[in-house]
Protein backbone atom coordinates (compact mmCIF):
# COMPACT_ATOMS: atom_id res chain seq x y z
CA UNK A 1 0.00 0.00 0.00
CA UNK A 2 1.37 3.34 -1.06
CA UNK A 3 0.72 6.80 0.72
CA UNK A 4 -1.56 7.88 -2.12
CA UNK A 5 -3.85 4.67 -1.27
CA UNK A 6 -3.72 6.39 2.14
CA UNK A 7 -4.79 10.13 1.07
CA UNK A 8 -7.51 7.75 -0.60
CA UNK A 9 -9.19 6.88 2.13
CA UNK A 10 -9.61 10.30 4.18
CA UNK A 11 -12.41 11.83 3.18
CA UNK A 12 -14.14 8.45 3.24
CA UNK A 13 -13.04 8.09 6.88
CA UNK A 14 -13.90 11.35 7.73
CA UNK A 15 -17.68 11.21 6.13
CA UNK A 16 -18.29 7.94 7.86
CA UNK A 17 -17.28 9.32 11.33
CA UNK A 18 -19.07 12.72 10.88
CA UNK A 19 -22.51 9.94 9.58
CA UNK A 20 -22.11 7.95 12.56
CA UNK A 21 -21.64 11.21 14.71
CA UNK A 22 -24.87 13.06 13.27
CA UNK A 23 -26.69 9.70 13.11
CA UNK A 24 -26.17 9.37 16.77
CA UNK A 25 -27.14 13.52 17.38
CA UNK A 26 -30.24 12.62 15.88
CA UNK A 27 -31.10 9.78 18.03
CA UNK A 28 -31.43 12.65 20.39
CA UNK A 29 -32.87 15.58 18.90
CA UNK A 30 -34.95 13.78 16.33
CA UNK A 31 -34.49 16.50 14.41
CA UNK A 32 -35.11 16.55 10.71
CA UNK A 33 -31.82 18.13 9.56
CA UNK A 34 -29.96 16.27 11.52
CA UNK A 35 -30.57 13.32 10.13
CA UNK A 36 -29.91 14.80 6.52
CA UNK A 37 -26.54 15.72 7.61
CA UNK A 38 -25.98 12.45 8.56
CA UNK A 39 -27.55 11.34 4.83
CA UNK A 40 -24.97 13.66 3.31
CA UNK A 41 -21.81 12.42 5.19
CA UNK A 42 -22.96 9.18 4.72
CA UNK A 43 -23.23 10.12 0.99
CA UNK A 44 -19.95 11.26 0.73
CA UNK A 45 -18.30 8.41 2.13
CA UNK A 46 -20.10 6.23 -0.20
CA UNK A 47 -19.28 8.41 -3.39
CA UNK A 48 -15.34 8.49 -2.33
CA UNK A 49 -15.09 4.90 -1.57
CA UNK A 50 -16.57 4.46 -5.19
CA UNK A 51 -14.46 6.74 -6.64
CA UNK A 52 -10.87 5.82 -5.34
CA UNK A 53 -11.44 2.60 -3.26
CA UNK A 54 -13.76 0.41 -5.41
CA UNK A 55 -13.57 -1.67 -8.71
CA UNK A 56 -12.93 0.20 -11.89
CA UNK A 57 -16.07 -0.84 -14.19
CA UNK A 58 -16.15 -0.64 -17.96
CA UNK A 59 -16.39 2.62 -19.63
CA UNK A 60 -15.58 3.94 -16.60
CA UNK A 61 -18.93 3.36 -15.02
CA UNK A 62 -18.06 3.40 -11.24
CA UNK A 63 -17.73 7.49 -12.04
CA UNK A 64 -21.28 7.58 -12.55
CA UNK A 65 -22.83 6.80 -9.04
CA UNK A 66 -19.93 8.17 -7.34
CA UNK A 67 -20.31 11.58 -8.68
CA UNK A 68 -23.90 11.07 -8.27
CA UNK A 69 -23.03 10.53 -5.02
CA UNK A 70 -21.21 14.41 -4.26
CA UNK A 71 -24.10 15.74 -5.88
CA UNK A 72 -26.44 14.11 -3.13
CA UNK A 73 -24.36 15.63 -0.25
CA UNK A 74 -24.57 18.90 -1.61
CA UNK A 75 -28.45 18.52 -1.81
CA UNK A 76 -28.54 16.80 1.83
CA UNK A 77 -26.42 19.38 3.17
CA UNK A 78 -28.11 22.34 2.12
CA UNK A 79 -30.97 20.65 3.21
CA UNK A 80 -29.76 20.09 6.46
CA UNK A 81 -28.61 23.80 6.75
CA UNK A 82 -31.39 25.77 5.25
CA UNK A 83 -34.14 23.09 7.23
CA UNK A 84 -32.25 24.28 10.54
CA UNK A 85 -33.78 27.60 10.12
CA UNK A 86 -37.33 25.92 8.91
CA UNK A 87 -37.13 27.50 5.33
CA UNK A 88 -38.22 26.20 2.44
CA UNK A 89 -36.06 23.58 0.86
CA UNK A 90 -35.34 24.65 -2.67
CA UNK A 91 -35.87 20.49 -3.77
CA UNK A 92 -37.12 21.23 -7.63
CA UNK A 93 -33.84 24.04 -8.06
CA UNK A 94 -31.99 21.29 -6.49
CA UNK A 95 -33.13 18.33 -8.51
CA UNK A 96 -33.20 19.92 -11.74
CA UNK A 97 -29.55 21.20 -11.49
CA UNK A 98 -28.34 17.63 -10.24
CA UNK A 99 -30.10 16.10 -13.23
CA UNK A 100 -28.57 18.89 -16.14
CA UNK A 101 -24.80 17.94 -13.94
CA UNK A 102 -25.38 14.43 -14.09
CA UNK A 103 -26.55 14.61 -18.07
CA UNK A 104 -23.67 16.57 -18.75
CA UNK A 105 -20.97 14.37 -16.54
CA UNK A 106 -22.74 11.24 -18.46
CA UNK A 107 -22.63 12.90 -21.73
CA UNK A 108 -18.52 13.37 -21.26
CA UNK A 109 -18.54 10.19 -20.00
CA UNK A 110 -19.85 7.79 -22.58
CA UNK A 111 -20.40 9.93 -25.87
CA UNK A 112 -17.08 12.38 -25.56
CA UNK A 113 -14.79 11.62 -23.19
CA UNK A 114 -13.46 14.27 -21.49
CA UNK A 115 -12.44 14.12 -17.76
CA UNK A 116 -11.80 18.27 -17.81
CA UNK A 117 -15.27 18.39 -18.75
CA UNK A 118 -16.81 16.50 -16.02
CA UNK A 119 -15.07 17.99 -13.26
CA UNK A 120 -16.40 21.15 -14.70
CA UNK A 121 -19.92 19.46 -14.81
CA UNK A 122 -19.73 18.68 -11.02
CA UNK A 123 -17.93 20.87 -9.67
CA UNK A 124 -20.43 23.50 -11.04
CA UNK A 125 -23.58 21.42 -10.32
CA UNK A 126 -22.04 21.62 -6.34
CA UNK A 127 -21.41 24.88 -6.31
CA UNK A 128 -24.57 26.21 -7.78
CA UNK A 129 -26.60 23.77 -4.67
CA UNK A 130 -24.21 25.66 -2.36
CA UNK A 131 -25.21 28.89 -3.47
CA UNK A 132 -29.06 27.78 -2.62
CA UNK A 133 -28.00 27.72 0.44
CA UNK A 134 -26.67 31.17 0.18
CA UNK A 135 -29.81 32.31 -1.60
CA UNK A 136 -31.79 30.79 1.44
CA UNK A 137 -30.03 32.31 4.39
CA UNK A 138 -29.27 35.81 2.84
CA UNK A 139 -32.26 37.72 3.96
CA UNK A 140 -32.34 36.25 7.17
CA UNK A 141 -31.39 37.49 10.81
CA UNK A 142 -28.24 35.45 12.08
CA UNK A 143 -28.63 36.53 15.79
CA UNK A 144 -25.41 34.10 16.86
CA UNK A 145 -21.80 33.43 15.85
CA UNK A 146 -22.32 30.43 14.51
CA UNK A 147 -25.22 31.43 11.86
CA UNK A 148 -22.86 33.54 10.59
CA UNK A 149 -20.04 30.55 9.92
CA UNK A 150 -22.69 28.47 8.58
CA UNK A 151 -23.37 31.41 5.88
CA UNK A 152 -19.91 31.83 5.07
CA UNK A 153 -19.07 28.12 5.11
CA UNK A 154 -22.01 27.59 2.27
CA UNK A 155 -20.33 31.09 0.28
CA UNK A 156 -16.81 29.85 0.49
CA UNK A 157 -17.70 25.68 -0.73
CA UNK A 158 -20.16 27.46 -3.66
CA UNK A 159 -16.95 29.34 -4.60
CA UNK A 160 -14.35 26.86 -4.12
CA UNK A 161 -16.38 24.48 -6.18
CA UNK A 162 -17.20 26.79 -9.16
CA UNK A 163 -13.92 28.90 -9.35
CA UNK A 164 -11.17 25.98 -8.16
CA UNK A 165 -11.57 23.77 -11.22
CA UNK A 166 -11.60 26.39 -13.82
CA UNK A 167 -8.60 28.46 -12.15
CA UNK A 168 -6.79 25.23 -11.70
CA UNK A 169 -7.53 23.44 -15.23
CA UNK A 170 -6.40 26.60 -16.99
CA UNK A 171 -2.95 26.42 -15.13
CA UNK A 172 -2.20 22.41 -15.71
CA UNK A 173 -4.98 22.11 -18.93
CA UNK A 174 -6.59 18.81 -19.06
CA UNK A 175 -6.45 14.82 -18.43
CA UNK A 176 -5.56 12.11 -20.72
CA UNK A 177 -7.01 9.04 -18.14
CA UNK A 178 -7.42 8.78 -14.80
CA UNK A 179 -4.07 7.57 -13.56
CA UNK A 180 -2.98 11.37 -14.59
CA UNK A 181 -6.04 13.11 -12.80
CA UNK A 182 -5.65 11.19 -9.68
CA UNK A 183 -1.75 11.70 -9.44
CA UNK A 184 -2.29 15.45 -10.42
CA UNK A 185 -2.09 18.68 -8.01
CA UNK A 186 -5.62 19.06 -8.82
CA UNK A 187 -6.98 15.81 -7.51
CA UNK A 188 -4.51 16.11 -4.34
CA UNK A 189 -5.89 19.67 -3.64
CA UNK A 190 -9.57 18.60 -4.39
CA UNK A 191 -8.72 15.50 -1.38
CA UNK A 192 -7.53 18.26 0.90
CA UNK A 193 -9.56 21.36 0.89
CA UNK A 194 -12.32 18.49 1.03
CA UNK A 195 -11.05 17.36 3.90
CA UNK A 196 -11.00 20.79 5.16
CA UNK A 197 -14.51 21.27 3.88
CA UNK A 198 -16.03 18.75 5.39
CA UNK A 199 -14.61 19.14 8.57
CA UNK A 200 -15.67 23.01 9.27
CA UNK A 201 -18.78 21.87 8.07
CA UNK A 202 -19.68 19.06 10.15
CA UNK A 203 -18.19 20.88 12.99
CA UNK A 204 -20.09 24.51 12.13
CA UNK A 205 -23.18 22.59 11.90
CA UNK A 206 -22.55 20.21 15.40
CA UNK A 207 -22.08 23.42 17.02
CA UNK A 208 -25.28 24.78 15.81
CA UNK A 209 -27.24 21.30 17.05
CA UNK A 210 -25.41 21.88 20.52
CA UNK A 211 -26.78 25.64 20.73
CA UNK A 212 -30.07 24.54 19.37
CA UNK A 213 -30.13 21.89 22.48
CA UNK A 214 -29.40 24.37 24.78
CA UNK A 215 -32.15 27.43 23.87
CA UNK A 216 -34.54 23.91 23.70
CA UNK A 217 -33.44 22.94 27.37
CA UNK A 218 -33.57 27.09 28.08
CA UNK A 219 -37.28 27.11 27.06
CA UNK A 220 -38.29 23.97 28.65
CA UNK A 221 -37.35 25.91 31.83
CA UNK A 222 -38.98 29.13 31.45
CA UNK A 223 -42.20 27.89 29.78
CA UNK A 224 -45.38 26.56 31.45
CA UNK A 225 -46.27 23.53 29.32
CA UNK A 226 -50.34 24.16 30.41
CA UNK A 227 -50.69 27.78 29.43
CA UNK A 228 -48.20 27.94 27.11
CA UNK A 229 -46.76 30.76 28.40
CA UNK A 230 -43.72 31.75 30.25
CA UNK A 231 -43.51 30.35 34.09
CA UNK A 232 -42.49 33.21 36.73
CA UNK A 233 -38.75 32.07 36.51
CA UNK A 234 -38.85 32.96 32.76
CA UNK A 235 -41.55 35.63 33.10
CA UNK A 236 -39.34 37.58 35.39
CA UNK A 237 -36.16 37.45 33.33
CA UNK A 238 -37.74 38.52 30.27
CA UNK A 239 -39.70 40.59 31.33
CA UNK A 240 -37.20 42.61 33.45
CA UNK A 241 -34.75 43.17 30.71
CA UNK A 242 -37.42 44.36 28.14
CA UNK A 243 -38.43 46.58 31.64
CA UNK A 244 -35.07 48.04 31.58
CA UNK A 245 -34.30 48.54 28.11
CA UNK A 246 -37.97 50.26 27.50
CA UNK A 247 -36.87 53.19 30.69
CA UNK A 248 -33.25 53.22 29.11
CA UNK A 249 -34.52 53.76 26.03
CA UNK A 250 -37.56 56.38 27.71
CA UNK A 251 -40.53 54.47 25.84
CA UNK A 252 -43.47 53.59 28.11
CA UNK A 253 -44.45 50.10 29.32
CA UNK A 254 -47.62 48.38 31.01
CA UNK A 255 -47.89 45.45 33.20
CA UNK A 256 -50.27 43.82 33.63
CA UNK A 257 -51.49 41.02 36.60
CA UNK A 258 -54.66 39.23 35.74
CA UNK A 259 -56.07 36.54 38.35
CA UNK A 260 -59.41 33.92 37.17
CA UNK A 261 -61.92 34.57 39.63
CA UNK A 262 -63.20 32.09 42.12
CA UNK A 263 -60.62 29.50 40.60
CA UNK A 264 -60.96 27.28 43.74
CA UNK A 265 -64.63 27.52 43.56
CA UNK A 266 -64.41 26.29 39.85
CA UNK A 267 -62.13 22.90 40.35
CA UNK A 268 -63.95 21.87 43.58
CA UNK A 269 -67.34 21.98 41.93
CA UNK A 270 -65.94 21.03 38.02
CA UNK A 271 -63.01 19.40 38.57
CA UNK A 272 -59.21 19.81 38.06
CA UNK A 273 -59.16 19.00 33.99
CA UNK A 274 -61.68 22.42 33.61
CA UNK A 275 -59.75 24.64 35.61
CA UNK A 276 -56.84 23.07 33.45
CA UNK A 277 -58.69 23.48 30.50
CA UNK A 278 -59.32 27.47 31.77
CA UNK A 279 -55.83 28.25 31.74
CA UNK A 280 -55.37 26.83 28.46
CA UNK A 281 -57.41 28.64 27.28
CA UNK A 282 -56.67 31.75 28.90
CA UNK A 283 -52.66 31.37 28.06
CA UNK A 284 -53.99 30.73 24.07
CA UNK A 285 -56.39 33.70 23.80
CA UNK A 286 -53.11 35.87 25.68
CA UNK A 287 -51.48 34.79 22.67
CA UNK A 288 -53.96 35.50 20.10
CA UNK A 289 -54.47 39.06 20.76
CA UNK A 290 -51.62 40.41 22.64
CA UNK A 291 -48.74 42.34 20.31
CA UNK A 292 -46.06 40.77 19.26
CA UNK A 293 -43.13 41.95 21.73
CA UNK A 294 -45.62 41.13 24.86
CA UNK A 295 -44.00 39.42 27.60
CA UNK A 296 -46.48 36.77 28.91
CA UNK A 297 -46.05 33.97 31.65
CA UNK A 298 -48.05 32.31 34.30
CA UNK A 299 -46.88 33.45 37.57
CA UNK A 300 -48.75 31.44 40.14
CA UNK A 301 -51.76 28.71 40.32
CA UNK A 302 -54.36 31.10 38.54
CA UNK A 303 -52.32 34.16 38.05
CA UNK A 304 -50.65 35.48 35.21
CA UNK A 305 -48.66 38.39 34.06
CA UNK A 306 -48.57 40.57 30.69
CA UNK A 307 -45.75 43.13 30.23
CA UNK A 308 -46.23 44.91 27.07
CA UNK A 309 -43.05 47.27 25.88
CA UNK A 310 -44.29 50.72 24.29
CA UNK A 311 -47.68 50.73 25.45
CA UNK A 312 -49.21 53.85 27.13
CA UNK A 313 -51.81 53.55 29.51
CA UNK A 314 -54.33 53.92 26.77
CA UNK A 315 -53.07 51.27 24.87
CA UNK A 316 -52.56 48.79 27.97
CA UNK A 317 -56.39 49.77 28.97
CA UNK A 318 -57.36 48.92 25.73
CA UNK A 319 -55.53 45.02 25.45
CA UNK A 320 -57.02 44.08 29.37
CA UNK A 321 -60.46 44.38 28.87
CA UNK A 322 -60.08 42.68 25.61
CA UNK A 323 -58.45 39.89 28.01
CA UNK A 324 -61.02 40.08 30.03
CA UNK A 325 -64.45 40.57 27.76
CA UNK A 326 -63.07 37.90 25.40
CA UNK A 327 -62.02 35.02 28.04
CA UNK A 328 -65.30 33.34 27.83
CA UNK A 329 -65.65 33.20 24.09
CA UNK A 330 -61.49 31.77 24.75
CA UNK A 331 -63.20 29.05 26.28
CA UNK A 332 -66.35 28.10 25.07
CA UNK A 333 -65.64 25.19 23.48
CA UNK A 334 -63.53 23.72 25.94
CA UNK A 335 -65.80 23.57 29.51
CA UNK A 336 -69.25 22.96 30.29
CA UNK A 337 -71.44 25.98 28.95
CA UNK A 338 -73.04 26.76 32.01
CA UNK A 339 -69.19 28.18 33.25
CA UNK A 340 -68.60 31.42 32.40
CA UNK A 341 -65.14 32.30 33.50
CA UNK A 342 -63.89 35.90 34.61
CA UNK A 343 -60.62 37.40 35.38
CA UNK A 344 -59.65 40.56 37.29
CA UNK A 345 -56.74 42.54 35.63
CA UNK A 346 -54.66 45.05 37.80
CA UNK A 347 -52.58 47.57 35.71
CA UNK A 348 -49.29 49.41 36.51
CA UNK A 349 -47.42 51.81 33.76
CA UNK A 350 -43.61 52.08 34.50
CA UNK A 351 -41.55 54.94 35.21
CA UNK A 352 -38.35 55.95 35.48
CA UNK A 353 -36.38 53.95 38.03
CA UNK A 354 -39.19 51.32 38.27
CA UNK A 355 -37.78 47.77 38.97
CA UNK A 356 -39.76 44.82 37.72
CA UNK A 357 -40.48 43.67 41.79
CA UNK A 358 -42.11 47.43 42.08
CA UNK A 359 -43.91 47.26 38.86
CA UNK A 360 -45.51 44.24 40.01
CA UNK A 361 -46.31 44.92 43.55
CA UNK A 362 -48.03 47.96 41.82
CA UNK A 363 -50.17 45.77 39.48
CA UNK A 364 -51.30 43.71 42.74
CA UNK A 365 -52.31 46.69 44.09
CA UNK A 366 -54.41 47.37 41.31
CA UNK A 367 -55.72 43.75 41.21
CA UNK A 368 -56.47 43.71 45.01
CA UNK A 369 -58.80 46.91 44.55
CA UNK A 370 -60.28 44.98 41.09
CA UNK A 371 -61.49 42.05 42.94
CA UNK A 372 -62.18 44.72 46.53
CA UNK A 373 -64.86 46.28 43.80
CA UNK A 374 -66.56 43.32 42.81
CA UNK A 375 -64.28 40.73 39.89
CA UNK A 376 -64.43 40.83 36.36
CA UNK A 377 -62.88 44.70 35.71
CA UNK A 378 -59.87 46.07 35.13
CA UNK A 379 -58.55 49.01 37.63
CA UNK A 380 -55.15 50.72 37.48
CA UNK A 381 -52.75 51.82 39.86
CA UNK A 382 -52.98 54.97 40.94
CA UNK A 383 -50.22 56.84 43.45
CA UNK A 384 -51.56 57.29 46.83
CA UNK A 385 -51.11 61.64 47.00
CA UNK A 386 -48.61 62.82 49.05
CA UNK A 387 -49.89 64.31 52.31
CA UNK A 388 -47.81 67.30 53.18
CA UNK A 389 -47.11 68.02 56.94
CA UNK A 390 -48.69 71.27 58.10
CA UNK A 391 -46.23 74.53 58.74
CA UNK A 392 -46.01 76.24 61.49
CA UNK A 393 -45.72 80.31 61.53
Amino acid sequence: MNGQFFISLLNPGIGLLFAIAFFLLWLNRRERYVAYAAGAYTASAIAFLIQDVGPVLPMELQRLPANLGFLATGVLFAAAIIKRYGLPIPWRAMAVTTAISISVFTWFLLVQPSIAARILSISIGAGLIAAMIVKSLWPIEKPYLIDRVLFWVAAISALNLIIRPIVLLSLVGGFDNYVGFQQSVYWTTVQFSQAMVSIIAAISLMVAVAIDQIAELRRQADDDNLSGLLNRRGFEAQAGAALRRCIDEHTPVALMIADLDHFKRVNDNHGHAVGDAIIAAFGAHVRAIGPADMIAGRIGGEEFALLVPGASIETARQLAEAVRTGLQAACADRIPARLCPTTSIGLAIGVPGTTLSALMQEADQALYEAKRTGRNRVRTFTPKPVRLAAGGS
